[in-house]
């Protein structure tokens, strides 16, 4: 069987593929740090394993992993997702707070998941693994006033590259997934806001269809990886010309 952590698993694209890899037949283990969240989705599937903590803890991580691959053997994959948005604004006017919150999470809680995870892989036998960034369309084009949000996944594609290089010896690959508008409920949070300012909602896509391509990218032999692909909904302003 084999074996995933995902980050940000108790909600939104964590919680899609999360569920999309349990009914795939895969060992599941939930980071996110809603407990009672994790709780009922372990409850609901005998191959999920709850394992609530908060990714930018660097011991919390280490033991969240350890306890995982004491359990199945061994970790094939980590998808790692866990991010937050804070409050929109010009840069002027964005509390420090929130900036540094944003690089908590978005960065340095991915850094912290991608190192145990390679740590991990690097010395289990058979070696290797894969690790999937969650990236985002604003790894590559901004929102308007989310700056420490574009900074931190402009960030993770450098991230993604250099794990995806120095994962090269041990058969570790590493890809990144750069999704665009995906319906959850912090989109749906977005479009009610954008409709309450007279403004057009954005356009979504159905959170299944990352699901299904984050699972499409784990189930590439080690031999064959996707470093980067963009999923999107088909009609949002990521390319064109004003």
């Amino acid at each position: 069987m084999k074996t995933a952590i995902v980050t940000g698993a108790s909600a939104g694209i964590g919680r899609a593929v999360a569920e999309t890899l349990l009914d795939a037949g895969w060992a599941v283990g939930l980071i996110a740090r809603r407990a009672d969240l994790l709780n009922q989705m372990a409850a609901a599937h005998d191959t999920a394993t709850a394992l609530p903590c908060d990714v930018t803890d660097p011991d919390a991580i280490q033991v969240a992993f350890h306890d995982f691959t004491e359990g199945q053997g061994r970790l094939d994959l980590l998808f790692n997702n866990a991010g937050i948005f804070t409050p929109a604004a010009p840069i002027d006017e964005i509390a420090v707070e929130d900036w540094r919150r944003a690089v908590d999470v978005n960065l340095t809680g991915m850094f912290l998941c991608a190192r145990m995870a390679f740590r991990l892989m690097r010395r289990q036998d058979p070696q290797g693994g894969r690790i999937i960034n969650n990236g985002s369309i604003s790894a590559h084009v901004p929102r308007e006033g989310a700056a420490p949000y574009t900074a931190t996944k402009h960030a993770i594609t450098g991230l993604t590259k250099q794990v995806a290089l120095d994962g090269r010896p041990f058969d570790i690959a590493c890809g990144q997934i750069d999704i665009g508008n995906a319906e959850t409920d912090l989109l749906r949070d977005i479009a009610r806001a954008a409709v309450a300012a007279g403004k057009t909602p954005p356009p979504m896509m159905d959170v299944a269809h990352v699901a299904e391509a984050v699972r499409a990218m784990a189930e590439l032999p080690l031999s064959a990886n996707v470093l980067f692909q963009t999923i999107m909904a088909t009609n949002m302003p990521y390319v064109g010309r004003g």
